[in-house]
């Protein structure tokens, strides 16, 4: 018995580990991925230099910001004075990836990228809870693809956790959730 106990604490303590691994690549990377080609991309928060080549390489002409207007900050002066330089269009939306957004916000979100410049790269700051949020509501809302298959933005995938009780951002789960009970009134399905 005090193998077995062993062993499977071992196993668990590789996973964790290899897990945080995976994790810790996915923030190195960018968390860059294309949500669907030529349209939408998604990243954690951009350097000015990965803006640059992520406009070279995949023609982004517009920025959606989901950690919000933040003038005092490093990061969001060099994230302005790139799009700016480049030429593309910079739309900050404040998020919090522990707060639920309404279904009102979500309709601004949708009309907001629906008339944007496309390729769009939307980014918050580990790419994984908003901005999985916000990759499904484009999914669903601009392009189609159904409910289903759109909130597989929200996964461990991306680095989302979407568990009730143990994650800060389960509410973007909910966020979903509800968007899908109002989508569920008004087809009557």
């Amino acid at each position: 018995m005090k193998i077995l106990l062993k062993r499977t604490g071992l196993g668990l303590l590789i996973g964790g580990l290899s897990f945080g691994a995976y994790l810790g690549i996915l923030q190195l990377t960018g968390n860059f991925h294309e949500v669907i080609a030529g349209e939408l991309y998604r990243s954690n928060q951009p350097s000015a230099a990965q803006i640059a080549s992520y406009a070279k390489d995949y023609g982004i002409r517009s920025i959606v910001n989901l950690r919000g207007e933040n003038s005092n900050a490093a990061w969001y002066g060099d994230e302005v004075a790139k799009a700016a330089e480049l030429g593309l269009t910079h739309v900050d939306f404040r998020m919090s990836a522990s707060r639920e957004l309404s279904v009102e916000e979500m309709a601004q979100l949708t009309n907001l990228m629906r008339d944007l410049p496309k390729p769009i790269l939307v980014h918050c700051q580990s790419g994984s809870d908003r901005t999985g949020l916000v990759s499904a509501i484009y999914l669903n809302q601009i392009t189609g693809i159904d409910a289903k298959d759109a909130e597989k933005q929200l996964s461990i995938r991306y680095g989302h956790f979407g568990i009730p009780y143990l994650s800060a951002a389960y509410p973007m789960d909910e966020s979903w959730e509800k968007l899908e009970a109002t989508l569920a009134r008004t087809t009557g399905g």
